[in-house]
C-alpha cells in the first residue's frame, strides 16, 4: 500500500486532528506549586502522591456522534475508555462517577444500560455522579480513580532512545456494522477473560519491564504512538507490516481503529520477549514493530519504502511535548 496515502489519511483523521485543541486548553491550567502532582498533562491519567503510591485520575467524554448513533455503546465505551486509561498507567481502577445530560429519556436509558453492562464486564463500580435531567442536548462523561504503587507507575513521557516499540492488540473482535472504526474486543467475551486481560498491565508494571506506555485510543495505533513520542520528546521508526492485524481487515481501517484492547509500549530490547510472553498468555497478540530514536520524527516503513508520518519539531497532536515548553 502506498505510504504517502497512509500518511495523508492518518494525519487528516479526526481521531488525530481533534486532539490539537488540547494545547490551547491546557495553557490556562497552572501546575507550578503542586509538588504532589507526579504526572499530569500528556498522560492517560494524572498521578497524585498518596502514601506509598499514587492516586490515578482520568476522565473521558464520549463523542456526540457515537452517542447519537448508538447510545448503548456510548455508555459501554464511557466505562471502557476510563478503565483502559488507568490500566495504561499500571494501576488498578477503584471507582467511577458520571455526569449524564438528558434530552431524551429513552436514549438515557440505553446509555445507562451500556454503562451497567460495562460495570459488570470490568468489575469497576460507578459510585455516584450528577444528572442534568432537562438539557437541550445529550452527553455522557465519566471520571475514574485508581491506584498504583510508587515504583510501578508507567508513564507515557519516559520512552528512551534504543527502546523497542511494541504493540499489544487483541485480534479477537469485530467492527460493529455502524461503527467501522471501533474494534470491539470485550462485549462478547466472558467477563473473567476481559478482567484478566485488563489486569495484565498491573502485572507488567510490577515486573518493571516497560519504559513507557499508552492505551490505543481514538488516534489509532500509530497516532497513539505519536502522542507517546510527542510527550517523550523522541522519534521512532515503525514497520507497518509488523503490526498485528486480523486476517481480512483492511490496513487503513485497522491503523485508524479505536481498539477495545490495545497498548503501545516501549521497553529495553532485553525485555521484549518477556512482554510478548505476558500478553500472549492472556490471548493478546503482541509484537515488536519498531524502535525509539533520537529527534522528533515518527517514520513508517514497509517493503516499498519509508515516509515521515509526524515531525514533532513542527507538528502537534496534543501539544504536550516537553520541547514545546522550550519554544
Amino acid at each position: 500500500m502506498d505510504l504517502g496515502e497512509i500518511v495523508k489519511t492518518i494525519r487528516s483523521y479526526p481521531g488525530v486532528t481533534r486532539k490539537n485543541v488540547i494545547r490551547d486548553v491546557v495553557k490556562y491550567l497552572p501546575l507550578d506549586g503542586f509538588p504532589n502532582v507526579a504526572a499530569s498533562l500528556g498522560e492517560d491519567a494524572a498521578a497524585i502522591e498518596f502514601k506509598d503510591g499514587y492516586l490515578l485520575f482520568a476522565a473521558d467524554g464520549i463523542m456526540e456522534s457515537l452517542l447519537n448513533s448508538d447510545p448503548f455503546y456510548a455508555g459501554y465505551f464511557a466505562i471502557l475508555v476510563n478503565v483502559s486509561d488507568i490500566a495504561a498507567m499500571g494501576g488498578k481502577p477503584l471507582g467511577m462517577v458520571d455526569v449524564m445530560s438528558v434530552k431524551d429519556h429513552k436514549v438515557c436509558c440505553q446509555v445507562m444500560r451500556g454503562m451497567g453492562r460495562a460495570v459488570k464486564k470490568f468489575n469497576v463500580p460507578v459510585v455516584g455522579g450528577h444528572t442534568h435531567p432537562d438539557c437541550k442536548y445529550q452527553a455522557i462523561d465519566v471520571s475514574i480513580v485508581g491506584f498504583v504503587p510508587k515504583g510501578d507507575i508507567i508513564r507515557s513521557n519516559t520512552a528512551r532512545v534504543g527502546d523497542d516499540v511494541v504493540f499489544a492488540m487483541d485480534l479477537d473482535g469485530f467492527f460493529p456494522s455502524h461503527l467501522p472504526y471501533a474494534y470491539d474486543t470485550t462485549s462478547r467475551k466472558e467477563d473473567s477473560v476481559v478482567q484478566e486481560q485488563i489486569g495484565l498491565m498491573a502485572r507488567v508494571a510490577a515486573e518493571r519491564i516497560v519504559t513507557a506506555a499508552k492505551d490505543m485510543s481514538n488516534p489509532g495505533c500509530l497516532g497513539t504512538l505519536g502522542m507517546l513520542l510527542e510527550s517523550s520528546d523522541k522519534g521512532a521508526v515503525v514497520d507497518i507490516d509488523a503490526i498485528p492485524r486480523p486476517e481480512g481487515v483492511d490496513l487503513i481501517q485497522w491503523l485508524l481503529a479505536y481498539m477495545g484492547y490495545g497498548f503501545v509500549l516501549t521497553c529495553d530490547p532485553s525485555n521484549t520477549g518477556r512482554l510478548i510472553e505476558l500478553f500472549e498468555g492472556v490471548g493478546v497478540a503482541c509484537a515488536k514493530v519498531g524502535r525509539v530514536e533520537g529527534g522528533n520524527t515518527l517514520r513508517i516503513r514497509n517493503a516499498t519504502g519509508e515516509a515521515v508520518l509526524f515531525d514533532f519539531g513542527s507538528d502537534i497532536i496534543t501539544g504536550c511535548g516537553p520541547y514545546k515548553k522550550k519554544a
